[in-house]
């Protein structure tokens, strides 16, 4: 009989390579948890990414995980996009979270719902460096309960 504690190393090696191998696309991805699953007005998300390559086209989306005591169907986020030479852009976004017969949107088992919006698709980047992505809840309440992660994701 082999003697598995040998085998190990080479068996660990090989499924992280596996699963390494399979998100090939993934340039950045981050994602940060809401404490008590809310989030204050006052509080600003920031997603720092460096891009290196400024000759591929990349998809932006924006995570997304709710519980069901979300009172809405939607969410309305500012963004602020800080660029290496300094120009700033500003956007409003919006993600539907739940259906008109207010079916949550998105997938997970149980009560948190896991969404990915596509909000930026072919864009290029200008210049080589740091980019900065702050987020900032645009509901209208000081404390929006419910949203329990946001996250920032960049695909080739």
């Amino acid at each position: 009989m082999p003697d598995l504690n040998k085998n190990n190393p080479v068996l660990i090696l090989i499924c992280l390579l596996m699963f390494s191998s399979c998100d090939s696309k993934r340039v950045f991805e981050e994602n940060k948890p809401l404490e008590n699953r809310s989030w204050k007005s006052a509080d600003k998300l920031e997603f720092s990414v460096t891009i290196n390559d400024t000759t591929i086209p990349y998809n932006v989306f924006l995570n997304i995980r709710n519980s069901m005591d979300y009172p809405y169907s939607n969410l309305y986020l500012f963004l602020k996009t800080s660029f290496p030479d300094g120009k700033v852009s500003l956007d409003t976004i919006e993600c539907i979270l739940a259906d008109y017969d207010g079916r949550w949107l998105g997938s997970g088992i149980g009560s948190v719902k896991f969404n990915k919006f596509l909000f930026q698709k072919n864009v290029s980047f200008p210049r080589r460096g740091k980019y900065n992505f702050e987020f900032e809840q645009a509901m209208r309440v000081n404390v929006l309960k419910g949203i329990t992660d946001v996250g920032l994701r960049i695909e080739r």
